[in-house]
């Protein structure tokens, strides 16, 4: 059986990449499972290169094959951001709400256009990296509605649903959403490549 470490030690990521790679016979492993506790630090100017710096980071301690993903809510309006800095728009996900809010409370209703970007990266121990993209596009509301999900999904608004992510059931968002799209092309090139 083959083996692929994900380069989270959330137990959570952990638990979704499980998930929605259950149907690939791949064992998955978190970095805990292999004892590593050390951070790569991000430092990548897109989600594509701080994914690839995790993967291939670990990729290389542990000669496993290893993914990692970056991602975050891209805002038109705020010139891309939070972008890269989602995760860190505010010390905590009720602050980096209220913040982006702020930001975009003179925004009409028409540029409120945003999108979810995941990268994730998929590395060998020999250096070969492959990347895998998703996007959701969606729009950000005026006040946040829904208790599914975390992070951003309260605010983002998916026109085609009329509902928020956090408003929508949890196993529609798994396969609409950004990290969503991006493991569907992830598994495929596993399918190729790993059957």
């Amino acid at each position: 059986m083959s083996t692929i470490l994900i380069a989270s030690t959330n137990a959570g990521k952990v638990a979704e990449y499980r998930a929605i790679l259950s149907s690939t016979g791949i064992q998955l492993l978190g970095l805990r499972d292999v004892g590593i506790d050390f951070e790569v630090e991000e430092v990548g100017g897109t989600f594509e290169e701080n994914a690839r710096l995790k993967a291939r980071g670990y990729a290389d301690v542990s000669g496993l094959l290893t993914l990692a993903d970056d991602s975050g809510l891209c805002v038109d309006a705020l010139g891309g951001a939070p972008g890269l800095y989602s995760a860190r728009y505010g010390p905590d996900p009720v602050s980096r709400i209220e913040r982006l809010l702020a930001e975009m409370a003179e925004v009409r209703d028409e540029d409120r256009t945003a999108r979810f970007v995941c990268v994730i990266a998929l590395a060998r121990p020999d250096g070969e990296t492959h990347t895998f993209e998703g996007v959701c596009e969606g729009l950000i509301a005026r006040r946040p509605k829904g208790t599914q999900g975390f992070g951003y999904d309260p605010i983002f608004y998916l026109p085609g649903y009329d509902q928020t992510l956090a408003e929508l059931p949890l196993s529609l968002k798994n396969e609409i959403s950004h990290r969503a799209r991006a493991a569907a092309h992830l598994k495929a090139w596993l399918a190729e490549n790993f059957s």
